[in-house]
């Protein structure tokens, strides 16, 4: 192997390289896999991030040489099918990954093993469904047909026929719909005003609803138009989208993947041109614009464009704030608070911009959890691994009763339901964008 030098620089990342021919080729992704394998097992830093690292370990000290080697490749599989692409391991444990000449990228190492296992066959229908958020969403929030759906997944029959249809846990966290939209609700909410640009942001903001927080959590996308309008930023919403692709990505099905980023660019590098910074209420969605699309697709220039007026809502409030642009007319402080920081907010390299801007509150004391929560998407709900996923979930919630907060919040929405559900409620999941509202009084 090369000498151990370059791990001090900042790590960096290279473009997918899914149009080239190398990349679907078996052997040398399997010949790739060993490698870095190999690499990972002389090392062992991610042992407790995920299940993906324990299950390569496994492998390879049950083998009969205790050495990469021995591991059958067929059962490399079994440690992809644990990665759901959070990035920790890249971005906050690995000292072997770009510019150092070992070029560990394990991330996208697992996603290239996903994306050819999907070419070449496919995954079930269930998980199809799961991914398809934007549809189900649309389906799911009809009048009507919220209230049955709400109804089905809050009975104890109900949620026996959709583990056995779909493969979801019966016992958890599945989000309620409303038909009364984030889309409808702010249809007519445009805020106009003086444009006032601070720090890299222009002053106006498109804001991306997401088919999470679209149908599942309105009143979050309500909370940031809100707090954005508070602090005179003229605001609207973007005015059509469609799912990310962050769940096609997770699945390997990287043609969905173009075939959204086909539908939602344009339109978001037509805003930018008119000058609009564009921000989601989800880091998942934000780390899509930002680094997976612009990974996929590097010489695409309004995929770049899109990226450079992406941001995260706190980070776009702290550049606000460093220029004296934020109000701080707090009217309600919030006491004690537990923040969970979500893996894809923390991979967007932004630091702790939610935790800075709570701060800010008076009366207010936040405590930090840096771990992952173990969702990530359908990974949290799925019957094979929510097990899992609960258990990688039990250090976040000790931490969070060991803190005792009045409150308890996570950027992802998901991670914080799936967290206040192991925590039985206890307290429940709040959004920090809707505690900002809540102190400001507005």
């Amino acid at each position: 192997m090369p000498p151990r030098e370059g791990n001090l620089q900042a790590p960096t990342r290279h473009p997918l390289g899914w149009t080239e021919s190398d990349f679907w080729d078996t052997a040398k992704l399997e010949a790739e896999q060993e490698r870095i394998f190999g690499i990972c097992h002389g090392c062992r830093r991610c042992i407790s991030l995920c299940k993906a690292f324990p299950t390569l370990f496994d492998l390879i000290d049950e083998s009969s040489t205790m050495e990469v080697d021995g591991v059958d490749k067929a059962d490399y599989g079994k440690v992809v099918e644990h990665c759901y692409l959070c990035d920790l391991c890249y971005q906050t444990k690995c000292p072997y990954v770009p510019p150092h000449p070992w070029n560990v990228d394990f991330p996208h190492l697992m996603l290239r093993a996903k994306s050819v296992q999907f070419k070449k066959h496919g995954v079930p229908l269930k998980a199809k469904i799961l991914s398809s958020t934007t549809t189900v969403g649309r389906l799911a929030s009809t009048p009507v047909v919220a209230g049955v759906v709400n109804a089905a997944n809050h009975s104890g029959i109900g949620r026996k026929m959709l583990e056995k249809t779909l493969g979801v846990h019966r016992d958890a966290v599945v989000p309620d719909y409303h038909s009364r939209t984030a889309r409808k609700r702010l249809r007519k909410a445009q805020a106009e005003g003086t444009v006032t640009p601070a720090g890299r942001t222009s002053g106006k903001v498109a804001l991306f609803a997401t088919c999470y927080c679209d149908v599942s959590l309105p009143q979050v996308v309500e909370d940031l138009h809100a707090v954005l309008v508070h602090n005179d930023i003229p605001t609207r919403l973007v005015p059509q989208e469609t799912c990310c692709g962050m769940p096609k990505l997770e699945l390997g099905d990287l043609q969905s993947v173009r075939t959204y980023k086909e539908k939602n660019i344009p339109v978001l590098a037509a805003l930018a041109r008119e000058g609009y910074d564009l921000i989601a209420a989800i880091p998942s969605c934000v780390l899509m614009f930002k680094q997976e699309l612009p990974l996929m697709f590097p010489n695409d220039d309004e995929v770049q464009q899109v990226k450079q007026h992406f941001f995260d809502p706190f980070e776009y409030l702290s550049e606000r704030h460093q220029k004296n642009l934020l109000k701080t007319d707090f009217k309600r402080p919030l006491g004690k608070i537990a923040w969970h920081a979500a893996c894809h907010q923390r991979v967007q390299k932004i630091g702790p911009k939610t935790r800075e801007i709570l701060t800010l509150i008076p009366d207010t004391e936040v405590t930090t959890i840096e771990r992952c929560s173990g969702h990530d998407g359908t990974y949290g709900v799925k019957v094979a691994t929510y097990p899992i996923a609960r258990k990688l979930a039990k250090p976040v919630e000790t931490r969070v009763r060991q803190a005792e907060p009045e409150h308890f919040t996570s950027d992802c929405p998901m991670a914080g339901a799936h967290i206040a559900h192991g925590l039985g409620q206890k307290p429940s999941a709040e959004h920090p964008i809707s505690l900002l509202r809540h102190a400001y009084g507005i």
